[in-house]
């Protein structure tokens, strides 16, 4: 038994219910549409469970944009004492700094909600991979275990994996979903999760981490489409509409102090002043 056994259990549920109710509606069982909506609800199911953390993660970085100038000043009173080998000058240093992030509710923890969501992309990948290879997972039975190997989207299986199938149109299909995917992270990371970070002071490693991410996010889903079911291509794409809509309302109405994105919204105030 896998320690991500639960979480693929829990995800398993979510999907099983979720045709169950749709098909009580009246929609088709084995239709590609009734199967994507499934798989929207699991990511809406997620990112409203970690909604709370990305919440708090957004404090964190008012946080740390709040602490910034004065840790910036005591960087540069002790480096002075540094300078001098005054031996006392490092543990002073600490206990300040301690004191400054303490005092503006600085943590480490502003990650959380990535890594939260790390766990769930492997088991959906492990669970959709069990289901395309017929086996039962949790909740979904051997009816819909097949019915979902069987859906198509656009005539491409949800249960096949990788760019080469069926012709052109299973290309067309896969590279679609898997660019739209890359598409929709680069744009989130270049235009509005970098627009709301403060760089000024950063040190240069972490400036080029900075304006790489959005190709490297892009490139990896990219990458990762050639390998990975349809249906979790389905389920990133969601995912990133999710994350875009979420970066957009974070960029616009609480945007990070000091950021671009802060800057433009004093801008916007002024104007209508």
């Amino acid at each position: 038994m896998s320690l991500l056994d639960p979480i693929s259990h829990a995800l398993a549920a979510v999907v099983a219910t979720t045709h169950d109710g749709l098909t009580a509606l009246g929609a088709d069982p084995d239709s590609g549409t009734t199967w994507v909506l499934c798989i929207a609800a699991v990511v809406v199911v997620v990112r409203t469970l970690v909604l709370p953390i990305a919440v708090h993660g957004v404090r964190l970085a008012h946080a740390n944009a709040r602490a910034r100038p004065h840790l910036a000043e005591l960087q540069k009173r002790f480096k002075e004492r540094s300078a001098a080998k005054d031996p006392n000058a490092t543990r002073e240093f600490m206990e300040e700094r301690r004191r400054i992030t303490a005092e503006h509710g600085v943590s480490r923890w502003g990650c959380l909600p990535l890594l939260v969501q790390i766990p769930v992309w492997i088991a959906l990948y492990h669970l959709l991979a069990n289901l395309a290879r017929g086996q039962e997972v949790g909740l979904m039975d051997a009816g819909q275990v097949s019915s979902l190997r069987q859906a198509t989207l656009a005539g491409v299986p949800l249960a096949d994996a990788g760019y080469l199938g069926a012709g052109a149109g299973h290309l067309a299909v896969v590279a679609g979903l898997a660019a739209t995917a890359a598409l929709l992270s680069y744009a989130t990371q270049r235009w509005l999760v970098r627009q709301n970070t403060v760089m000024t002071d950063a040190p240069e490693m972490m400036v080029t981490v900075q304006n790489t991410m959005p190709l490297v996010s892009a490139g990896g889903m990219l990458l990762a489409g050639g390998v990975v079911p349809v249906a979790l291509l389905v389920y990133w794409v969601c995912s990133q509409v999710w994350t875009m809509a979420q970066s957009a309302v974070v960029w616009r109405w609480y945007p990070t102090p000091g950021s671009p994105a802060a800057e433009r919204a004093e801008a916007r105030t002024a104007a209508r002043a």
